[in-house]
């Protein structure tokens, strides 16, 4: 009844954590604590994946996106379409969508056999010379729609499948650009599987040809500020792409791309540095005792030499050290029960710590469909594909590339909800903190100073030159559902160079 018990818990604890974050599913329970080889069982992700993703009540008909034939697009080619949502415009309380810019469309990723990727655009409510800011889900595998709908997009849905605006929507600050990839995801879509990614250099490249076409297409908009965001395994991909735009920039491969920053909310970069961090949270957090703490520990050596290992070998040693280190998450959610690794003060009931389907039952219906372009192509909420694809990504050390765009003056935004477990602050900041670069000394001196909303306390912030550390309190792993207003506020006075001098009256500004 205890081994039942322990697997029940394991699943439950992987099925979320597979939509937004790589440390979670898929983690073989037969690799034991000094097992630095390849289990047997390495390959069960993508079966692990389905049934997590069954879990959260979402159902999609195919693990990835492909078709048989595609005869619509041309290579390099932008196909795009003005929409409204249906019954939208009777919401009542928000602006009238006719008179914003809301787009839908495909591109043809040129280094490609037969991929299409599916982008959604929608122009600021605020001024069309706002920035133009990209998000970037995780997963790897789960569509950029999860956050449009349930974080920061434009609209909200609801369970009965109606649309309501979001009065914190980063389309107030920003044109906001959505994007389903890796290849497989969402609507994006392949008639040729070995278009499928492995590594976070397929997925820049796919990126980087994509912005190229959307600023060709997008003329008026090329000029303006450029930000990359996202979550949790976007930690993998958000500063991949910016060494990717940064590159092609200086090499002037194309078009410039006016990149001033990005911005990394709960996510996995730098796992060497972070996976330490689980039993600390979780002692600090009082979800172990001393004694678990202790246990669990002397799972960290063979973690943290699996990693090295993955680090130099690459390969089968990153799945290796990816089964290694998840021991340490295992146990401590064994020990801690119930609660939503993704927001600690809340308890998951039964296998469900949140409910997405709404969002998948609404992108499946036939008018939908029709009025984003995607003629009868199936939503994939999350691609197990993908997922299981990106294995041996997922344990690789992605700071390695941000400190010299630090040194070329890009700004970089680390953000945390203080109640995420899974991606925890305090292993974000670890990383942060000790990354070498050359304001190392001065961000590691920095005072910590409050970062307020109205008046209110919502976050503590450091800073010094291009780097910015904050961790937002009463936030878990998706800070922008939970703390919707200092999101917003936060996205915008960090693109105004104005964060880190929240102190004072400044603080008491709120989102307009």
């Amino acid at each position: 009844m205890e081994a039942s018990s322990s697997l029940t818990s394991m699943f439950s604890v992987l099925f979320l954590l597979f939509i937004l974050s790589p440390f979670c599913s898929a983690t073989s329970p037969t690799a034991t604590s000094n097992d630095l080889r390849l289990s047997s069982k390495a390959y069960l992700p993508k079966l692990q994946a389905e049934k997590l993703i069954r879990a959260l009540n979402l159902f999609p008909k195919e693990s990835v996106n492909t078709r048989s034939s595609d005869p619509l697009f041309s290579p390099g080619k932008i196909v795009e379409k003005k929409f409204t949502f249906p019954n939208l415009d009777a919401v009542s309380g928000g602006p009238s969508a006719e008179d914003l810019g809301h787009h839908a469309g495909y591109y043809r990723l040129p280094h490609s056999k037969a991929a299409r990727m599916f982008y959604l655009f929608f122009e600021s409510r605020n001024s069309k010379d706002d920035p133009v800011v990209i998000w970037l889900t995780g997963g790897p595998g789960c569509s950029s729609e999860l956050a449009m709908f349930y974080e920061n997009g434009p609209f909200q849905i609801t369970n009965n499948l109606s649309l309501s605006w979001n009065e914190y929507g980063w389309d107030k600050a920003s044109n906001l650009l959505y994007v389903d990839q890796p290849v497989g995801t969402g609507f994006s879509y392949t008639s040729d599987e070995s278009d499928i990614r492995h590594d976070e250099e397929g997925v820049s490249n796919d990126l980087y040809d994509f912005l190229q076409a959307f600023f060709k297409e997008h003329p008026q908009f090329a000029k303006n500020d450029f930000y990359i965001t996202g979550e949790s395994y976007a930690g993998h991909y958000i500063p991949a792409l910016a060494s990717r735009v940064h590159q092609g920039n200086k090499e002037k491969q194309g078009l410039h791309i006016n990149l001033k920053g990005f911005a990394i909310g709960n996510g996995l970069t730098n796992p060497e540095m972070q996976y330490p961090a689980y039993t600390d949270y979780a002692l600090d957090r009082g979800l172990i005792n001393k004694g678990d703490y202790d246990n669990i520990s002397k799972l960290l050596p063979p973690c943290l030499h699996a990693i090295k290992n993955c680090g130099t070998e690459g390969g089968e040693a990153c799945v290796s050290s990816y089964i290694v280190c998840n021991n340490i998450f295992n146990e401590i959610m064994s020990i801690s029960g119930d609660i939503n690794y993704y927001d600690i003060k809340k308890k998951c009931e039964g296998d469900l710590c949140y409910d997405f389907s709404s969002m998948e039952t609404f992108l499946n219906k036939k008018e939908v469909r029709s009025c984003l372009g995607v003629g009868d192509l199936d939503f994939v909420s999350c691609s197990s594909t993908v997922y299981d694809a990106m294995l041996k990504d997922w344990m690789r050390n992605l700071e390695v590339g941000i400190p010299s765009l630090l040194e070329d003056g890009i700004k970089v935004l680390v953000y945390a909800g203080e109640d995420d477990l899974i991606c925890n602050w305090l292993g974000n900041s670890r990383w942060v903190h000790a990354m070498e670069w050359s304001g190392k000394k001065q961000f590691g001196a920095s005072p910590a100073i409050p970062f307020t909303v109205d008046g209110t306390e919502a976050g503590v912030l450091k800073g010094h030159g291009p780097l910015t550390f904050l961790k937002v309190r009463e936030a878990g792993h998706m800070v922008p559902m939970d703390q919707p207003k200092a999101a917003l506020q936060m996205l915008r006075s960090w693109m105004q160079g104005k964060l880190t001098t929240m102190g004072g009256h400044h603080s008491h500004a709120s989102p307009k």
